[in-house]
């Protein structure tokens, strides 16, 4: 039986990102199969890849019980963001695959919501103040805009990963290469 999957504030479609998957594994943390498998980084004592359920993420048992993190919590806690969102991002959201290690963008004082990569039109049609952001985070000038992004692909190298202000809509583009 398949159940309707938790919602993640921060990852809001973790099915279309790829990093929740249909499955008949048997959740490591909880033990029930629920037709769903988080297929996303894990740190942690153990190897647990492939092997949680969304809704141990969501509820903190796969953290509590099993000692399992989700994503670097130091870009967050660097952007002065509260301890309550870094626990939840951390320990309770599916985090994204990336080449290097997946660092959750902020703005307005809250995490971003991860949408997955980019499309060629979030690049193309990006705003000043998505690029004037990008820029900021990477410490990086308009030039490495353009070559980093001339002839971007969705899940190609480098990458850039889009993440929205809950806030006030701004789109963000992480980038990571390998």
């Amino acid at each position: 039986m398949t159940e309707t999957l938790p919602r993640f504030r921060y990852h809001p479609e973790p099915l279309l990102t790829g990093v929740v998957e249909e499955s008949e594994k048997a959740c490591a943390c909880c033990g029930l199969v629920r037709g769903f498998i988080y297929t996303g980084p894990v740190y942690g004592e153990a190897d647990l890849d492939s092997q949680l359920c969304p809704w141990c993420i969501d509820d903190g048992s796969a953290a509590t019980k099993l000692g399992a993190s989700f994503a670097d919590s130091y870009p967050l806690e660097r952007a002065g963001i509260a301890p309550s969102i870094v626990e939840e991002v951390n320990l309770r959201t599916p985090s994204y695959v990336s080449w290097q290690q997946e660092s959750w963008l902020t703005h307005c004082a809250d995490a971003c919501e991860f949408h997955g990569d980019a499309s060629i039109e979030d690049v193309v049609s990006a705003s000043q103040d998505t690029k004037a952001a990008w820029r900021l985070e990477y410490q990086l000038d308009d030039r490495a805009w353009v070559h980093i992004t001339e002839h971007y692909q969705p899940r190609g190298d480098p990458a850039l990963y889009k993440f929205v202000c809950r806030h006030c809509g701004l789109v963000q583009l992480g980038w990571d290469c390998s």
